[in-house]
């Protein structure tokens, strides 16, 4: 009897496994974390504990988390329009950086402009910013076929040196000591905060964005054209469909919500342009959009997980573990988040057959 052994797409995969296999492949990533913290003499339950209760345990944790989780949001839906069309933006973590310079540049520029102009301006700006940032790619794949994951990859070192180069250069603050640092913006270009905490408007942003994304692409003619670009090219342009501008539209759309990520965290958060103004933020909003299948709403919720990781792996350094066990968290779902989506797409299938 030989067998042979092949893979076979499925043609619906089911609701029960779409939710199953993140579910899986966050409880893979945390074994093999426990695994890694094992060899190295700590208590992994310990450690986990300490995560959660760092991140989730009190007031301040949590608002932390919520901090951390705003602008993973903004990116993580911004990079969802891209990759329904199977437009692969790895660029949000420049596109944020471009929309935190540009929207810097409206205090820095005119200081003395009222709050009812300051933030709208800086919220225009942010979205210019980081939208063209992401057109430019877009233009080179629609018109040449470049692969955006190659330019949008390599668009962020040019739009983090960039950054570099301003607080560095012509607008390093003149009364900020040597550092590298911009001078800090008015009251007025400072995003309004709920209470006593961090916690700024940026995630009201975030919500109503998420609404909008779900009526866009569930219940819009053009977000079904986006669906049938990314599903079938050849199908799209046999029904008449402009994929080339669809192309420039969903970057377009991608890159401002990144931007507008940026313009949040300068505004929110920092006060002024500096540089490692971000974490990673663009590149842990991949793993959010993919274990949220690019659901908005879960989108949400998976970005206050993601938030509480960083803040948790910030707190067990207090008992010697180093913050990078957070990163290396990301990075193991990651891993399984990808292997998972294959299985969720694919079946293993076993033909029996009788050898005379």
């Amino acid at each position: 009897m030989a067998m042979a052994v092949k893979l076979e797409k499925r043609l619906n995969p089911s609701t029960a496994m779409n939710v199953i296999v993140p579910l899986l492949s966050i409880f893979a990533a945390f074994l093999v974390g426990a695994v890694f913290l094992t060899l190295t003499d700590r208590e992994p339950l310990e450690v986990y504990s300490a995560m959660f209760k760092g991140a989730l345990g009190s007031e301040y944790g949590l608002a932390e988390t919520v901090v951390k989780a705003i602008p993973l949001m903004l990116c993580a839906l911004g990079i969802s329009a891209a990759f329904r069309m199977q437009l692969w933006n790895i660029g949000a973590e420049g596109q944020f950086y471009m929309g935190a310079f540009a929207a810097s540049w409206v205090p820095l520029t005119f200081p003395q402009t009222p709050m009812v102009l300051m933030l709208p301006g800086m919220f225009v700006m942010g979205c210019i910013g980081g939208g063209l940032w992401g057109l430019a790619p877009a233009v080179l794949r629609a018109r040449w076929k470049v692969n955006e994951i190659i330019t949008t990859l390599m668009l962020n070192y040019v739009a983090i040196l960039w950054v570099d180069f301003l607080v560095y250069g012509p607008w390093k603050d003149p009364k900020g000591f040597n550092f590298p640092l911009t001078a800090k913006f008015p009251p007025a270009a400072a995003l309004p905060t709920f209470g006593d905490s961090r916690i700024h408007v940026g995630l009201i942003l975030a919500i109503i964005l998420a609404a909008a994304f779900w009526l866009i692409f569930e219940k819009s003619r053009w977000g079904y054209e986006v669906k049938v670009i990314g599903a079938s090219e050849q199908a799209a342009r046999y029904a008449g469909m402009n994929i080339r501008r669809n192309i420039y539209w969903v970057m377009l759309l991608s890159g401002a919500v990144c931007g507008l990520a940026g313009m949040a965290e300068v505004s929110g958060i920092v006060g002024r342009l500096q540089p490692n103004l971000s974490p990673g933020y663009g590149y842990t909003a991949i793993i959010v959009a993919w274990l949220s299948k690019l659901n908005p709403a879960a989108i949400l919720v998976v970005s206050v997980l993601f938030g509480a990781l960083q803040v948790g792996g910030f707190f067990v350094q207090t008992m010697g573990v180093p913050a990078s066990v957070a990163s290396m968290l990301q990075g193991a779902v990651l891993f399984f988040v990808v292997g998972g989506e294959f299985l969720t797409q694919y079946r293993l299938v076993i033909n029996r057959k009788e050898v005379a």
